[in-house]
């Protein structure tokens, strides 16, 4: 039998999960574009992304126990055929609920991809030295792709469209199936948990509900009983999944870590990461296009101050790390994560882009210190025989933050913006003021031209810097709420980590 090489399987295991991030990440940029050419609003255009992300997080902790009981390399197989597919209908969707339909695949696809390739590193490497050696590179892999993913989005709507960034998943994902055949060892775990299907249900349900509440709420109205029957449903279903996980012999999710102080702080710093930094990647280029005018490239060109901090400041953690504590350095990086988005509502009220960069810097400084050591601080508070629930809980929570804040801050933008250019046309052109919600609508998605296109020549000459204005304004307000948010966060998460790491049992493995 052939011998593979641990080092190919690294860079294979690698490279499927960098081509997740980079396809979560490179979206953000063309979804101005999406919204031109498929005549799309804002709460459609937050569908493109929380669709993908909402299969992805409700999905990840059964999906690894699918890789456990059916095998690793099976599942890596199965789930890059999905993610290719998937991309297929994505890249020739025509219209926006296709679009959305094939995101949502193409989630389970990468909840597939993301559990079986991390638990395909975590088998193959034993020695804790080469192990960590392994969780560097493999950490190494996917800030390039973080960093990368905005520009490679912009080259490619820019000169090829934005199709493009979905069929370009075709070759790449060929590509990675025969390397996967070649280099990745079939294994399974045989002592993993029965799967939690009623958990898994209810899991997802609630998530399905929460966020079709937030979004959609958009479009409606928060006062409409649905937004309500959406939201309290979503709430009901997540009282019962801990009814469901208390009953369990083996639980998905263990309810005892939730006694802990130091875990419940190390969850609510990486939910406070994820939705007020992470989430940013997706949410600064409708800035940069739509409040600065900039092109899909230059706007992917524009989030480099972010990305590159975020790509060096891991380095400057890990030696602050011998000598500041884990409280302390989640309360820094929260810290700057709140600062910077600060800064950036600051920025973006005085105009231009240089400010611009330098306030996106702060906050991608925080996130570099933030994102090894939120993962880290939840899985050294879990006993060593429940480190895939703990990863997959710390996973999870990081997709549900990113959801949840598109969510809320896409309502909190949708609405500032409608409110803003609302009082603005009574005082302007009271004429047109029944037109303020589509014109919104279509003015924070990234259509000005659709926006515009009801108008008469005379009314546009008015009406646009006016909407040009409003969205300026609301996208200010959601940066201000993140930075106060994300300060309030810093304080909460650093008096939670300073309690003591849990001394747990460790649980007995029901077959």
């Amino acid at each position: 039998m052939k011998t593979l090489s641990p080092r190919m399987t690294l860079i294979t295991a690698s490279a499927v999960c960098a081509l997740i991030i980079l396809d979560t990440n490179i979206v953000a940029v063309t979804l101005p574009s999406i919204a031109r050419d498929l005549g799309a609003g804002f709460a459609d255009i937050e569908w493109v992304v929380s669709a993908y992300m909402l299969a992805f997080a409700a999905l990840l902790l059964p999906a690894g126990s699918i890789a456990d009981h059916l095998g690793r390399k099976k599942t890596l197989l199965s789930g890059l055929v999905l993610f290719i597919l998937a991309s297929v209908g994505c890249g020739a969707a025509p219209n926006i609920l296709f679009l959305d339909i094939a995101r949502a695949v193409k989630g389970v696809g990468a909840a597939l991809l993301l559990t079986s390739a991390l638990a395909t590193i975590g088998h193959v490497f034993h020695d804790e030295v080469e192990r960590a050696k392994a969780w560097a590179f493999w950490g190494g892999c996917m800030g390039i792709a973080m960093t990368a993913a905005p520009t490679i989005g912009g080259l490619i709507a820019s000169y090829v469209g934005w199709r493009w960034i979905f069929f370009i998943n075709v070759p790449i994902g060929l590509a990675l199936v025969a390397l996967v055949l070649r280099n990745i060892p079939e294994s399974r775990n045989e002592q993993s948990a029965r799967l939690d299907p009623w958990g898994s249900l209810m899991f997802s349900a609630s998530l399905v509900c929460l966020i079709w509440g937030l979004i959609e709420a958009n479009r409606i109205g928060w006062d409409n009983p649905l937004t309500a029957i959406r939201l309290f449903g979503g709430a009901v279903l997540l009282g019962v999944f801990v009814v469901v996980e208390r009953v369990q012999k083996r639980p998905m999710v263990d309810l005892q870590l939730f006694k802990h102080p130091r875990f419940i702080g190390a969850l609510l710093g990486m939910f406070a990461y994820a939705g007020c930094a992470q989430v940013m990647m997706t949410l600064l280029p409708f800035y940069l296009q739509n409040g600065l005018g900039f092109s899909a490239i230059a706007s992917g060109l524009g989030m480099l101050p972010f990305a590159l901090a975020m790509l060096v400041f891991p380095r400057i953690g890990a030696r602050l790390s011998t000598r500041v504590s884990p409280a302390g350095m989640m309360t820094l990086g929260l810290t700057l994560v709140g600062c910077g988005n600060l800064l950036s509502a600051w920025a973006a009220s005085v105009g231009g882009y240089l400010p611009f960069a330098c306030a996106i810097a702060v906050t991608g400084a925080g996130a570099g210190l933030l994102n090894g050591d939120t993962q880290k601080n939840i899985m050294a508070c879990v006993p060593r025989d429940r480190a895939g629930m703990a990863s997959g809980m710390s996973t999870t929570m990081r997709f549900s933050a990113v959801m949840f804040a598109i969510g809320v801050y896409g309502a909190l933008l949708a609405n500032h913006t409608q409110s803003v250019l609302s009082n603005s046309l009574q005082l302007d052109a009271p004429d047109w003021l029944a037109q303020a919600g589509n014109i919104a609508s279509r003015v924070v998605a990234g259509d000005m031209t659709a926006a515009m296109q009801p108008l008469t020549e005379a009314a546009r000459a008015i009406i646009q810097p006016l909407a040009q204005q409003a969205f300026v304004a609301g996208f200010s307000t959601l940066l201000w709420v993140a930075g106060v948010v994300t300060l309030l966060g810093a304080l909460l998460v650093g008096s939670l980590m300073r309690h003591p790491v849990p001394q747990m049992q460790m649980i007995p493995v029901q077959a």
